[in-house]
């Protein structure tokens, strides 16, 4: 094999796959490499963990076509540290990896191509198929993956579930205390049940850049593959039951204000430094005497903290929830006002954008 290609197509490439590469658990070491390959006018590179699997097509003047594996940290550092603007030449032969740029030269030990896992099939023809603007993914997994587990004991948690409704696809996660849906794409034909390891998401949105205008997303039985550009992420499917989860969602709430986010945010963070000791719980009161929303906490060694706001609210109520999932609801709205529901102390809270009905958020609350 030997090729030229330039130095920021080359590093860009290697960051991303090298990634997947770094986080192979299984003591193969050959997972920890990234798999070269050229031919016709094209390199690709690919790396796996056995569970993920990321491609990325370059175009390249390949000289000779062929394949080898090599240690794709190195390789990706190697490449990042070169000078930019620079062609590179890679010529492999016997087994090793001669890389020459100016006068830049390494070799590098490889592995042969033949050792390398087989690569995840989709049937495309087969897979029920969405396409989306990347933007719009990015913002959507955002704000879904902040509720989903680490709990390994419950697979089905970790991952986020993509289900199809009343002609829309949602997604939804939730770790047993809080729960977030949005409606991901509406008036879609085909439908989906699966749920897709957080972990992958995570990778993709990493893998996003900002001329990437469109991701599209076949899915089979067992398998999702994401499809951005010159880039393919192929991920396992968690095999497990997903909750009911929408029978979790109140139709209604007793108690709905609309609160400013910047304001609303500053309150949560100053109550959560006073709740650490009472496991991050902070009280959330309205009082309709005074038209305010409240927020406070009591440590017995640090001391108290109460904060109010105006609110137009025409009942009085209170809940105990947790500090730090309140702030993460909070931040994942990406609105100036927000919608706070609630229906007395057991009751599981609703957080919305004033705006965006397609977003919700719920927190289960802490027994007071």
């Amino acid at each position: 094999m030997e090729i030229e290609i330039t130095q920021e197509r080359l590093s860009k490439a290697l960051n991303i796959v090298s990634r997947v590469a770094a986080t192979t658990k299984t003591g193969l070491p050959i997972l920890n490499n990234v798999l070269l390959r050229a031919d016709g006018n094209q390199l690709s590179l690919t790396a796996t963990n056995l569970e993920l699997a990321t491609v990325d097509y370059l175009a390249a003047k390949i000289q000779k076509s062929g394949t080898i594996t090599v240690p794709a940290k190195l390789l990706a550092e190697f490449i990042s540290n070169l000078p930019k603007n620079t062609t590179i030449n890679l010529l492999a032969k016997d087994g090793k990896l001669v890389t020459t740029a100016g006068k830049y030269k390494s070799t590098i030990n490889g592995i042969a191509a033949d050792d390398f896992p087989e690569l995840p099939r989709i049937e495309e023809k087969n897979a029920v198929t969405f396409k989306v603007e990347s933007s719009s993914f990015h913002s959507a997994i955002t704000e879904v993956i902040v509720t989903s587990s680490n709990d390994t004991t419950r697979p089905a948690l970790t991952g986020v579930y993509f289900n199809t409704f009343e002609k829309s696809l949602y997604i939804a996660a939730t770790d047993g205390y809080r729960l977030s849906e949005k409606k991901f794409i509406e008036d879609v034909t085909s439908d989906v049940f699966a749920v897709v390891p957080t972990s992958s998401l995570q990778e993709v949105l990493r893998s996003v850049s900002d001329d990437i205008d469109d991701i599209e997303m076949l899915f089979d039985e067992t398998q999702v593959r994401f499809r951005m550009g010159e880039i393919e992420i192929t991920s396992k499917l968690i095999d497990g039951s997903f909750p009911d989860y929408r029978q979790l969602i109140p139709k209604k709430t007793d108690i709905n204000i609309e609160l400013n986010k910047a304001e609303f945010t500053r309150m949560t963070k100053v109550a959560a430094l006073f709740a650490r000791e009472s496991g991050g719980s902070v009280i959330c009161e309205t009082r309709a005497d005074d038209k305010t929303f409240s927020i406070s906490a009591v440590a017995s060694e640090l001391g108290e903290n109460s904060s109010a706001m105006e609110a137009n609210v025409d009942s009085d109520g209170k809940v105990v929830l947790n500090s730090r999932f309140l702030i993460d609801a909070i931040g994942a709205i990406d609105e100036d006002k927000l919608n706070f529901g609630f229906s007395g102390k057991l009751a599981p809270v609703v957080i919305r954008g004033a705006k965006d009905k397609d977003y919700t958020h719920i927190i289960m609350p802490l027994k007071s």
